[in-house]
């Protein structure tokens, strides 16, 4: 009597728990209210929709990804038939294999010597989109030219936008109200990191007295800035009539989109990233929560800046007057002026600005 006790209260024990755990009749339409609430909110609004199609690129995407296996002879080992960019090992006679990759790869300033294995691209992966120049991938985007996409109107039909355009000066003593306003400022300054660099460098009163509030009324900045420069970034957005609302972060990768972890910067830490501090002034109108605030980019010449910075700014604010400050030949852009004592001569399209740069420098030398 005991066994068959036990048995049929095993049974009633195994009913009671099927019916608890049975949804009931409110609980269903709840969770029934709950998914359809989950796709809505997953599904893209009408804005983002229109966001996209209006950024999106013309022909489908233009670059050309690279292999997650890194060179071609890993990828073929695990049978995978692979159309994108791949890299082969660099040997010299003084590499040693076994101590594995160099963190630099192809920024190594010691190739001659380094004893660590470098890489560089696979020519044989590379097809007629793709063209290699010094070791540096160059996308060609269409069978138009980099000059008639910039002059083409984004948005705005009272602005004419030119080829890039640029002057070569001293920051310090160029008057920068000829070039009149632009919605856009972006400056790398040289700042005095107590370093040995390649370049000079600027202090920091000079940097405190450039007169950038000259190049805006509406706009944005944005500011990149060194370790010891944060704070001082940041004193100088406020004295140029900025308030900072935002920061872009760059973490720096190797040839092989590895992180780097032996910087070339920093006093205490290796640094792997850098900051770029964003101001703004007036209310100038801007595309927000297009793009993230990290950058993960390849690290190339000393202070060159990931190219992913142009993107991101042409989208948040597209079809505006845009300036560089202390940039080098890489960094001229079309629809932006380029400001800096390293690029070659003066190149200046716009009939306004042309006309009110000459009445200053009539001989065309602003570097004096």
């Amino acid at each position: 009597m005991f066994i068959y006790f036990q048995k049929e209260s095993s049974k009633e024990d195994q009913l009671i728990e099927s019916l608890l755990s049975t949804q009931s009749a409110k609980e269903r339409e709840t969770n029934r209210l709950t998914e359809e609430i989950l796709i809505l909110l997953a599904k893209p609004t009408a804005k983002e929709l229109l966001l996209s199609e209006r950024f999106r690129s013309q022909g489908g995407k233009q670059v050309k990804e690279f292999c997650g296996y890194g060179t071609r002879e890993e990828c073929q080992k695990n049978n995978i038939i692979c159309d994108r960019l791949h890299f082969k090992k660099i040997i010299h006679k003084h590499t040693d294999e076994s101590l594995g990759d160099c963190s630099f790869l192809n920024t190594c300033f010691h190739m001659d010597t380094c004893k660590y294995v470098h890489y560089q691209i696979d020519y044989l992966a590379v097809n007629n989109r793709v063209h290699i120049v010094n070791d540096q991938q160059i996308i060609s985007t269409s069978n138009n030219n980099v000059e008639e996409l910039a002059l083409s109107k984004i948005d705005d039909a009272t602005t004419t936008l030119f080829p890039p355009q640029w002057v070569q000066c001293d920051l310090r003593q160029f008057d920068m109200s000829v070039l009149g306003k632009f919605a856009i400022v972006m400056a790398d300054p040289p700042w005095d990191i107590h370093m040995e660099l390649p370049y000079g460098t600027m202090s920091d009163d000079e940097m405190r007295k450039l007169n950038v509030p000259v190049l805006q009324d509406d706009g944005y900045i944005f500011l990149w800035v060194t370790g010891r420069a944060m704070e001082l970034g940041r004193e100088c957005l406020t004295l140029w009539g900025y308030e900072r609302v935002d920061e872009l972060i760059w973490v720096k990768t190797n040839q092989l989109q590895r992180i780097i972890r032996t910087g070339r910067t920093g006093h205490w830490l290796n640094h792997g990233k850098e900051h770029c501090l964003v101001g703004v002034k007036g209310n100038l109108p801007v595309n927000r929560g297009l793009d993230c605030d990290v950058i993960v980019s390849e690290v190339r010449a000393t202070s060159h800046k990931p190219d992913e910075i142009y993107g991101i700014i042409e989208r948040l604010s597209p079809g505006t007057r845009k300036i560089e400050l202390f940039g080098r030949p890489h960094n001229v852009q079309p629809n932006w002026v380029t400001l800096g004592n390293q690029v070659d001569g003066v190149k200046l399209l716009d009939p306004e600005m042309v006309k009110a740069f000459r009445k200053v420098y009539p001989d065309g030398n602003c570097i004096k």
